[in-house]
């Protein structure tokens, strides 16, 4: 397979626009489940809040930020939490409150261009290349879109503002919360270079420490490789890693993607291989998973476990039910049966996950494009 070369800094437009140079912004909503939360009961307002269960087996689905300080962090479990946070206050998921805010941030975005990505409640792309105002400038519509927000919900968003996904995804972290980021043509690979290595999506722990045994802390450490030392030691993961070094991503913003699937999945800073520990993790993942079937209003028939080993090689075993997954019950018992029929494993394994799939209405849906494929969220 042929890689394309770096975006060049004196690229002529035609062909900056032949390398899919366009006008991108990404709204990221700040800490949105807390915030709504805190919007609408004032005595939590600047107090560390938790939306999530307290039991035993509750999880963090959302940290505000007073609870981040303490290292409170969405999927972790609520006893963790506590122990971080003594003073952390649990609230309950309210996910009617966090859809309607969403639909008028939806709103927001469609005021200025028809071209959007959501990728959840609170996260979208826009493709403000041609905007339905005129304005031109997309630093300008992400200024107004912020604002616009804030004067609609009392909800602060942060943006990233660049010329491709990746990009603009990196530059909406970057000054969280309440801020934006802008990353201009030709700035792409000198701005990806001075990143720690962990800030590329799909670099967990366990990939950043075996990065840092191979001399790669940073973006510029990384572009320093070449495809087939990448392919070498990181397989199929090595192609998004040598574009997004340089700061190429062609994906389109996909305005009319119909989700085929929602799920989670988490990498362990110890491998985990007893029956105990693996049942343990998986109620977790449960958990954080059927919250989010639940804020996507999502139903499904397909339960998949995903297990991947210590040496990377991953498998997935599926069960589809003839009615659709309609309570937590019913997708934890799936999910808890796919995970016996496996049990003893061959060995420990680095990585879980859970999906629910085969969604009400994702027949319809076309086949995604070869680069669409290529996650970096």
């Amino acid at each position: 397979m042929a890689f394309p070369p770096p975006l060049p800094d004196d690229a002529d437009p035609q062909t900056q626009d032949q390398l899919g140079l366009r006008k991108i912004i990404h709204v990221d909503m700040d800490a949105f489940f807390a915030s709504v939360e805190q919007r609408d009961d004032p005595s939590l307002k600047g107090k560390p809040v938790a939306v999530g269960g307290s039991g035993g087996r509750g999880v963090v689905a959302a940290a505000s930020y007073e609870a981040r300080v303490f290292g409170v962090r969405s999927a972790m479990p609520s006893v963790t939490a506590s122990r971080l946070c003594p003073d952390l206050i649990f609230v309950r998921p309210r996910f009617d409150a966090y859809k309607e805010a969403s639909r008028q941030i939806r709103r927001v975005f469609e005021h200025y261009t028809p071209i959007i990505e959501p990728l959840s409640l609170d996260e979208a792309y826009l493709d403000v290349t041609e905007d339905k105002l005129g304005i031109g400038s997309a630093t300008r519509i992400a200024t107004l879109i912020r604002q616009e927000i804030r004067a609609k919900t009392r909800l602060t968003a942060s943006a990233g503002v660049s010329y491709n996904k990746f990009l603009a995804k990196i530059a909406s972290d970057q000054n969280k919360p309440d801020g934006m980021c802008i990353i201009r043509p030709g700035e792409g690979a000198a701005f990806v270079a001075g990143l720690p290595i962990r800030r590329f999506h799909g670099v967990g722990p366990k990939a950043e420490a075996r990065m840092q045994k191979l001399g790669i802390a940073t973006g510029a450490d990384l572009a320093g490789k070449d495809i087939a030392f990448l392919r070498q030691h990181f397989g199929s993961m090595a192609d998004y890693l040598f574009r997004a070094a340089r700061g190429i991503d062609l994906r389109p913003v996909a305005a009319h993607r119909i989700r085929k699937s929602v799920g989670g999945e988490r990498t362990f800073s110890q491998d985990i291989g007893s029956g105990a520990a693996l049942r343990d993790t998986l109620e977790t993942i449960i958990g954080i998973v059927w919250e989010r079937i639940e804020a996507a209003g999502a139903r499904g028939r397909t339960v998949t476990l995903k297990l991947k080993f210590t040496d990377f090689q991953i498998i997935t075993r599926a069960a589809s039910q003839p009615d659709y997954v309609s309570d937590k019950d019913t997708f934890g018992t799936i999910a808890r049966a796919l995970l016996e029929a496996e049990l003893p494993l061959r060995g420990p394994i680095r990585l879980m996950g859970l999906q629910l799939g085969n969604l009400e209405g994702a027949a319809q849906e076309k086949p995604p494009r070869d680069d669409a494929q290529l996650s970096l969220l």
